[in-house]
């Protein structure tokens, strides 16, 4: 059985119209066109659904049985129509822990201010975790803290972010000058391998010391901060990540002989992925906060 919606459509008009001339002519249809689209659905249905007296038709039972479960139908139809034509629609989401705990919230919250019954689902990860979730269709966009070079992944410029090195404010780092043997000899700690904060930090800071003992590799931003807050040692995040800290003074920035440390976010999707009215929605908050 193959009933289409354009068969339950003709049915219901046909029954409030009372002839398939008058269906015909609110259908946009010609009458041979209705007849046969009602022909055909009663012949799957293997009932009639009208009792023919004459030129006229009578709904019968089969018809009365049928008409409240095409209305429902169709119904259903007309909502999922407009779901679509105003740009709704379930987005999920990938992205690396910096961006994903301290930058995507609040525009999730404008988002949904604005949308309160968009669903919308978030996975926080590493970088290569966002990449490897697009790359696999299991997220729409991804957020990473840098540019992804995998043939099969688009990967556009996005904001601008400053890594900063701080310590707890009586550190030992603060009882003499900073210079990069200071730096060196300093227990770190730092990201985990695969992040792309840590890419970052190993090709910007690490790369320029002689030597270096990292002490605690962590995959929490927030466990390496607040490590950090009881005198473990250094590290080096996001301004994004430790700004409450350093406004408290619980945290102390460190100003190391070195060039800031920026770096570019990207938003990234995969290239065979269509860009649906929900994505380029969504994006548009997104290019908001880069404004």
């Amino acid at each position: 059985m193959h009933i289409t919606l354009r068969q339950l459509a003709v049915f219901t008009e046909v029954l409030k119209s009372g002839s398939t001339t008058h269906a015909a002519q609110v259908l946009a249809l010609s009458q041979s066109a209705v007849s046969a689209s009602l022909t055909d659905l009663e012949g799957q249905l293997g009932v009639q659904l009208f009792d023919r007296a004459g030129k006229r038709l009578i709904i019968n039972e089969h018809g009365r049985l049928l008409y409240p479960r095409a209305m429902a139908l169709l119904d259903h139809a007309n909502d999922i129509e407009l779901l679509f034509k105003q740009g709704h629609g379930a987005l999920s989401l990938a992205a690396s822990s910096t961006i994903g705990n301290y930058l995507l919230p609040a525009i999730i919250a404008d988002y949904r201010r604005d949308l309160p019954d968009a669903r919308l689902e978030l996975t926080v990860g590493n970088s290569q975790e966002v990449i490897d979730a697009v790359s696999h269709f299991n997220a729409d966009i991804g957020l990473i803290e840098g540019p992804c070079h995998q043939h099969d992944i688009v990967s556009q410029p996005w904001l601008q972010d400053e890594l900063v090195i701080f310590a707890a404010p009586g550190a030992e780092i603060f009882k003499q000058p900073v210079t990069l043997e200071t730096l060196a000899n300093a227990p770190w700690i730092l990201r985990e391998q695969g992040s792309g904060t840590r890419e970052l930090v190993d090709h910007l800071l690490l790369s320029k010391l002689s030597h270096y003992h990292v002490t605690l590799e962590l995959g929490n931003s927030e466990a390496i901060k607040h490590a950090v807050r009881y005198g473990m040692g250094l590290s080096c995040l996001s301004r994004h990540v430790i700004a409450d800290l350093l406004d408290s003074g619980l945290l102390r920035e460190v100003h190391a002989p070195l060039p800031t440390m920026t770096r570019t976010l990207h938003l990234i999707q995969h290239q065979q992925k269509q860009r649906s009215r929900a994505i380029e929605r969504f994006l548009t908050y997104c290019h908001q906060e880069v404004e």
